[in-house]
């Protein structure tokens, strides 16, 4: 199979060294078109979707191996080796900044530096671990995605960005997760919320940058600290911006923590 049509996988800059950004759960490449041009001039900029997202290969789908992280991170890593790409910087969003940290463990000579945009390794609260969620809140919001995902769509997608004095971004976001296939999404959506990969924290020995936000209803700031004690080359940017999504609603600051990690 061509991987680079199954991930409809878009290249683009100027640049030599190679950044790659990868999209969370119901979204598409286009949740980067606020940042990803911002470092054109002095990357080989990659964008690509998660088979069932965007304007990937729908038929390339299969359940059994995307049941967890572990095809996704097969096809993450065979899309950068299919561009012949090496020494990367990884740039995930929640659910995505767990599938570069998996990628950057199973192959480690690609991944050279992992930005985590709001990253949770597991959103279900256990002892002191505070994930933002209890079993029984994530069993309830699979069953209510099982049963109406657009309509949890369009009624979540505000609360998930936050920042509700600007609607249109999660007008936005809304439209996003309509794009995605249902199907499939009800599917990743149990990858997403049931996976726990705290266990893999500790072995992921690339240069970190996690990016933790105010006020996110999805992956509190006590996550942001956990990754950032447990990471072993990790730094902590608690930004100003608020929300689920600050590539989204605060892509300058964003930009700003990411030049600033990446000039170190």
């Amino acid at each position: 199979m061509d991987v680079l049509r199954r991930n409809n996988v878009k290249v683009s800059g100027l640049g030599s060294r190679p950044m790659v950004f990868a999209h969370g759960f119901g979204c598409d490449y286009n949740a980067w078109s606020a940042m990803a041009p911002e470092f054109e001039r002095d990357h080989r900029v990659v964008l690509f979707d998660h088979v069932g997202a965007g304007g990937s290969d729908l038929s390339a789908y299969d359940s059994g191996k995307y049941s967890t992280f572990d095809g996704y991170v097969d096809d993450t890593i065979e899309v950068l080796r299919a561009l012949g790409l090496k020494d990367v910087v990884f740039v995930g969003h929640s659910a995505a900044a767990t599938i570069g940290m998996l990628a950057a463990i199973k192959a480690p000579d690609l991944v050279d530096s992992l930005v985590m945009v709001s990253p949770s390794p597991s959103f279900i609260d256990d002892g002191d671990y505070k994930g933002g969620f209890s079993r029984e809140d994530i069993e309830g919001l699979i069953e209510v995605l099982d049963s109406n995902f657009l309509g949890w769509s369009r009624s979540m997608a505000p609360a998930i960005m936050g920042n509700a004095e600007r609607p249109e971004l999660g007008e936005t976001l809304a439209g996003s997760f309509c794009r995605t296939d249902p199907d499939i999404a009800r599917e990743f959506a149990r990858v997403v919320f049931l996976a726990d990969h705290r266990a893999d924290v500790p072995r992921c020995r690339t240069r970190s940058l996690v990016l933790q936000t105010q006020a996110d209803m999805i992956a509190p700031v006590e996550v942001g600290h956990y990754m950032h004690r447990h990471l072993p080359r990790s730094e902590l940017v608690l930004m100003q911006a608020s929300g689920h999504c600050p590539h989204m609603s605060a892509p300058e600051e964003t930009t700003a923590a990411i030049r600033s990690f990446l000039a170190k």
